[in-house]
């Protein structure tokens, strides 16, 4: 039965967590723990079950976690039924020394991490989380300490009209000079050097010589909200890609609960840096995946060959953000394969292979789609535009496996606040838990 308010508010609460990828993933973390899912290491020896669950934190920003079936048999390695997610999301971060002083006013020198829209930044409440690095009893591991500061902190005002240069107007900002945030105004001369850290040290509770570095992202610090007559509509930070790490971790809980497809292994990857490519230790384009799920085999005690011939068998659902039709900018989009908000789940199609997609593993979702009444329509881009692309070509061509790449449509795709159809978040968690059991 659809209940749209449970999968919003489910949704919000880890968007509200969700103010950088470690946050995510810490929060993905409470979550699997409290459903029984122990933690393994990954740079240990593991024992690992069947009808037990499993959860690898790699590198505080990325999360494999998976459910191995109570039936798996000895004599023939289980396929593996995996969806994977992205956790970061495009928005200013902080650069090294990064106070700067003009006239009193103290900003932040920040650089851009992935394709923001950068005007929808202006003018918001604005605040910062990540993580710092303390000196520690062993060099090669620093003592880390995740903060979120919970509070509005930040803004980068706009230029007002009136006094705008003509070249000024109507152009793009500009990534260097225009949004760079007013965080405090100094007035004492003797402080004027290192405001940034020292709002850090008295954060965490150290002297400012203990710090070594740090990773912060700046977020919009505003709430979602359902809008709309009927309130068919929700718009929040972050749902590209906060909406798909909420189907892949629900679907997991619920396939490690219900006792179905005893005979196979459920896994989510949560990757990070998906905006600026995957290229990293802790993105899809990592071995880092194919590493956990051999040692995940051999801790089962199968060998690498039987390792190998299963993955050969395995599906991989690649979950991201999609485009929703704009009624107000039609010739942008394909004259068909165009979904509207609350459409249901997208399933995304190009020839050109930026979504990993074919006709065998479209007809596995339209069949799970049909069999549970799960609305879906597809999406293909104008033939004159490229579109984006994600993580699922990426990871499925370095497991050689089956794949497709779905998710929610969205407007403002990339904004500090985007939108989407209310009922969606319940459709793609629906075709996750449905994939995982069915």
């Amino acid at each position: 039965m659809k209940d749209t308010k449970k999968a919003i508010q489910s949704l919000e609460d880890l968007l509200q967590a969700s103010v950088s990828p470690f946050h995510t993933i810490k929060k993905s973390m409470e979550r699997l723990s409290a459903a029984g899912f122990t933690e393994l290491t990954a740079a240990e020896s593991w024992k690992v079950e069947p009808g037990k669950s499993y959860y690898v934190n790699l590198y505080d920003s990325s999360l494999i976690a998976f459910s191995v079936g109570s039936a798996v048999s000895r004599d023939k390695a289980p396929m593996i039924r995996m969806a994977a997610s992205h956790t970061d999301w495009p928005c200013l971060r902080v650069k090294p020394y990064p106070e700067i002083i003009k006239e009193g006013y103290g900003q932040l020198n920040v650089e851009c991490y992935g394709g923001m829209l950068l005007q929808t930044w202006l003018d918001r409440p604005l605040s910062m989380a990540g993580r710092v690095c303390v000196r520690g009893n062993d060099p090669f591991e620093p003592e880390v300490k995740f903060v979120d500061f919970k509070r509005p902190l930040l803004m980068v005002p706009n230029l007002a009209n009136h006094i705008k240069r003509e070249p000024e107007k109507g152009a793009e900002p500009n990534k260097q000079t225009d949004m760079l945030p007013i965080i405090t105004q100094v007035k004492d001369k003797l402080e004027d050097g290192d405001f940034f850290l020292t709002l850090l040290a008295e954060e965490i509770g150290v002297e400012k010589s203990e710090i070594l570095d740090y990773e912060f992202y700046i977020y919009n610090a505003e709430h979602g909200t359902l809008w709309g007559i009927n309130e068919e509509f929700y718009s929040a930070p972050r749902l590209d890609n906060i909406t798909s790490v909420e189907a892949c971790v629900t679907g997991l809980l619920s396939a490690s609960s219900c006792g179905k497809n005893n005979d196979t292994i459920s896994l989510i990857a949560l990757y990070d840096n998906e905006e600026v490519g995957s290229r990293t230790k802790q993105g899809a384009n990592s071995t880092a995946i194919d590493r956990i799920m051999e040692k995940l085999y051999l801790a089962l005690g199968y060998d690498r060959d039987q390792y190998l011939s299963a993955m050969f068998k395995s599906y991989l659902l690649s979950m991201d953000v999609a485009h929703a039709y704009h009624p107000s900018k039609p010739n942008n989009y394909d004259l068909k394969n165009h979904p509207c908000m609350n459409d249901g789940v997208v399933i995304k199609m190009s020839s050109t292979q930026t979504y990993a997609t074919d006709s065998t593993a479209v007809s596995v979702l339209e069949e799970l789609c049909r069999k549970d009444e799960i609305p879906y329509r597809k999406f293909s881009n104008r033939s004159d535009i490229r579109g984006g692309s994600t993580l699922g070509s990426i990871s499925s061509c370095a497991l050689a496996v089956k794949a497709a790449d779905i998710g929610v449509g969205l407007l403002a795709m990339h904004s500090a606040m985007e939108t989407m159809g209310a009922d969606d978040q319940w459709a793609i968690n629906s075709l996750t838990k449905a994939f995982f059991e069915g």
